[in-house]
Order: structure tokens, then sequence, then C-alpha cells
């Protein structure tokens, strides 16, 4: 296991004009059900179709239309909240939240306020390596999505497309436990990381798929320790929430203008109102959008069209039977059998198929040089090229085929790299193109001695600097791999030249 050192979050500190300020943040964070269809309805859940084509009649809520909940989007709610160590209810239910948008037909949206499926879970956010943070969660409920509002397709006019309503969304709400921007995006990079090994979220924040309301607040030093000693939120100050966050950097982003603006209005002698607000990335900064409303503002009541939830604990167990190995897992596993830092174990872990990626290389191989070509050659040429491991030209045979290469004393560290950037230009077996093109290394300690008695040879005044320093002994090395054009066994190399100089 690794040795993780659990430590109260260290606050962000701001300075203002007359005093410093602490941090408190707590995250909505909505992600969309991993389904092909949607929550109440068998319609599609497909991305980028053409407006209004993904919409049943429960989903435009014509008349006499009753929603059916979907059991596989109920048991993806379930999924996660395992994969959370949260309570699972047993007993919960479905209330109308009635408010009025014009992407929203029904006039009210179909989510759980009094009995959620999931109860109080944690994330273990890690900071630093040996170093991690736990970001209790308060609840996970089920609810349907609204649809899209467009506005730049015509002055006069907006659109609305219906697709994503009644798209099922998992809105994982924390405690405030986040004590900076950093943190922040952190916790929803793990959440991402954790729900993408589940199979539950795909985590794909350009298209909406997850995104983030953040609650920002800011308090005097201390402020937050009274709110741990006595739950009392009014220790905590007046938050505002940012709504629909889809970026880490913009999450960081807003989170330090938002809480700037509080403190300055607070010096100033102000008071925060409690307010819904928006953040514009073109001018960094946030901007009303209504009045936070508060749970009698949307006067919920028990959904009369929808039976409570009565789930049986063998369901439940026979999940949890089925979860993969999550990342935290996997991470420590990685450390202990294939010998990684925790550093190259938590990038080879940070994406699902990165990790099954690394493993199908290291099989039966050095764990510590299939990582090193895994994260250094190989993930540094898809990052340079702007793709993620599920684009890579290189199959994990191939490149351990160039692995198994290096292991057989068939070709240098430097004829692999040549060999790696043929295969990944070009594809082809990695041992057919060694033979087929010649770049097979020359071990036989007669023929290389031959090339070093020449260079000796021609060179007299450099045998005479690398006796009297032989740190100079070098340079007989390179010019041998030179003549050889890198074919030479480095290690056969290294030795004839310090026998041939004394």
């Amino acid at each position: 296991m690794l040795d993780l050192s659990f430590e109260a979050p260290a606050p962000k500190v701001i300075s203002g004009a007359k005093a410093d300020w602490e941090l408190v943040i707590g995250l909505e964070v909505h992600a969309q059900v991993a389904s092909r269809a949607k929550l109440f309805s068998g319609a599609s859940t497909q991305f980028g179709a053409e407006p209004n084509s993904n919409v049943a009649f429960v989903d435009a809520a014509m008349p006499g239309m009753l929603p059916v909940i979907n059991e596989f989007c109920v048991e993806q709610a379930v999924r996660t909240g395992l994969g959370l160590k949260a309570g699972i209810n047993l007993f919960s239910a479905f209330d109308r939240k009635n408010y009025f948008y014009p992407d929203l037909p029904q006039g009210y949206q179909i989510s759980q306020l009094y009995h959620p499926i999931v109860g109080e879970g944690e994330v273990i956010v890690d900071m630093a390596p040996g170093v991690a943070r736990r970001v209790r969660i308060e609840r996970i409920h089920l609810e349907q999505d609204a649809g899209k509002s467009i506005h730049d397709m015509d002055p006069n006019m907006s659109f609305v497309d219906l697709n994503r309503t009644g798209v099922a969304l998992m809105e994982i709400v924390s405690r405030p436990d986040i004590r900076g921007p950093e943190e922040a995006a952190a916790y929803v990079g793990k959440l991402r990381q954790i729900m993408r090994y589940l199979g539950t979220c795909d985590g794909n924040m350009q298209n909406g798929n997850l995104r983030a309301d953040v609650n920002v607040s800011v308090c005097p030093p201390g402020a937050y320790e009274k709110y741990q000693e006595t739950q009392d939120f009014s220790h905590l100050g007046t938050r505002c929430e940012i709504k629909n966050m889809n970026s880490m950097r913009f999450i960081q982003a807003a989170i330090e203008y938002e809480a700037r603006r509080q403190i300055a209005i607070l010096e100033d002698g102000g008071q925060i109102v409690q307010e819904t607000r928006l953040y514009d990335p073109d001018k960094g900064e946030t901007r009303s959008m209504r009045s936070k409303e508060e749970a009698h503002d949307y006067r919920y009541f028990p959904c009369p069209d929808l039976l409570p939830l009565e789930i049986e604990q063998a369901w439940v167990d026979d999940i949890q039977a089925s979860l993969p190995e999550l990342p935290d897992e996997k991470k420590a596993r990685f450390v202990t059998q294939f010998g990684l830092t925790e550093y190259d174990a938590g990038v080879l872990t940070a994406d699902v198929d990165s990790a099954a990626y690394f493993e199908a290389v290291a099989e039966g191989r050095d764990g510590k040089i299939a990582a090193n070509w895994v994260i250094n050659e190989l993930f540094g040429r898809l990052k340079k090229e702007e793709h993620d491991i599920t684009a890579s030209p290189v199959t994990p045979a191939q490149l351990g085929g160039i692995i198994d290469l290096i292991a057989g004393g068939d070709i240098s560290g430097k004829i692999a790299k040549e060999l790696f950037e043929i295969v990944y230009t070009a594809g082809g077996d990695p041992a057919e193109i060694v033979a087929a093109r010649g770049m097979k290394q020359v071990t036989d300690t007669g023929a290389i001695e031959k090339v070093v008695d020449e260079i000796i040879a021609a060179n007299p005044a450099q045998v005479e600097k690398a006796k009297a320093n032989p740190k100079l002994a070098g340079w007989f090395v390179g010019q041998v791999l030179k003549a050889t054009g890198g074919k030479a066994n480095p290690q056969a190399v290294n030795e004839i030249v310090a026998r041939k100089l004394g």
C-alpha cells in the first residue's frame, strides 16, 4: 500500500487590503450517466445528433406521457456511490423541482431532494507525492438534465434543442471541505478519474458530460475551525454559486476572481448577496445571473408519477463484487508489483486506458523499463501531437517487442529510439524491421576491436590525452559508435576501449 499522509486541508490565504481571508469551497458536480438511453425514456443519449432528434414523447412533456425509470441508470448511480465508498440507500424517491425555463418542457425537473439514492462518501485527493486529502461527499442523487438554449444563431430569436432533456445526471454534492482553487480542480479531476474507471461517466467536459457548480465563500482565519466544531455554516460567510463550469482551468480562475470580489466588498463595508453567478472566461470575471434560490423556492414535492425505489441489498452486493480495481488501489499495486515510483505509478494510472496499455506492455517484462518507454517515449510523443492513448499508432505488442529487442541485446538504446520512430510513423513488426533494415546491434567483439584499433591508430595525440585523463576515453567510445552507425554494443565498446588505453 502507498504511504499516504492525510492532512487537514491547508487553506488558501488571500491577503486583502485590510486583512487576511481564507477560502471555503463546496462543489456540486453534475456527471452524465454513461447510458445509451435517458433516465425516464428510451430516447438515445448520443451526442452531436441533429437538434431535437433524440426526443421521446415524455421528454417533450406531451400530455399523458408518464416517466419509466431506467434500471441501468440506477445501477450506474449505485456503482458510483460504491466507488466513492458511500452508503447506498435501499429506499430512495424522486421529487419534482419546479421552475420554468424554455428548455425544460415539463416546467419541473424530476430530481431527488428528500431521499437520495446515495448517502455519505469520500474522495481522496492527491495533492503531492505521499500527501492526500479527504473531501467528504454529502450525497449523490439522480435527476434529469434540461435541454439547451441556443442564442447565437439568430440576432432576433433563440432556439431550443431538447436532445439533452431527460438525460440522466448524477449530482455529487461535496461538503465545504475544499480550501483552495488547486484543490477544487484536483477534486473534480479525481472524481472524473474514478467514474471513468467505473464506467459510469465518460467525463467529457467539453461536451458538458461533466460540469460543476462551484460554491465560494471567504471567512476570517480560524472561522473554518469554528465551523468544524459547531457545524454552524454562518462561520463560513455567505456563499455564491458559479454555475456550469466545464474546465479545470476555468474552475481555478473563477474561484480566484470570486474570492477577491467578495473580499473587496467585505473590506469596503458591504455584504455578500447570496446569488448564482456565471464565469466569463474572455473577461476572466464572474457576473450575476440570478438571486440564489433555496429549496422552498422550487416548491419540491414527491413526484406522483414515480413509485419510490426499493433496492435489495443482494443487488447492491452483486454490484460491489463487480467493481473494477480503482485508481488508488491500482496505483499502489503498480508501486509494489513493478517497483515504480509513486510519481510514475500516478502518471500511468491517471487514465484507465493508459493503465491498461502499460500493463499490457509490462506483462512478462521489466516494469521499470516498460514504464520509462510508455511515459517518456510514447506519452511524450502523443502529448506533442495532442493525442491520447486511445489514438496511439503503437500497440502494446509493438512497444513490448522493442523492449524485448533491447533486453535480448539485439539493438542498443539509440537504435531502439530510431526503431520506435519507424514503428510510430509506419507501423510494422519491430523484429522484422530490425532484420530488414540491418539495424541489429554488432556484438562481435572481434569486429568491434578492429574498429577501435583503427580509431586509436588514427588519433595518437588523443590517445596520450586519454591515458593522462581516463575520462577522455569517452571520446573514443563515441567515435566507435559513430563509425558503426550506432550498432556496436556500447558495453563491449567501453570494455575494449578501456583495455586498449590501459
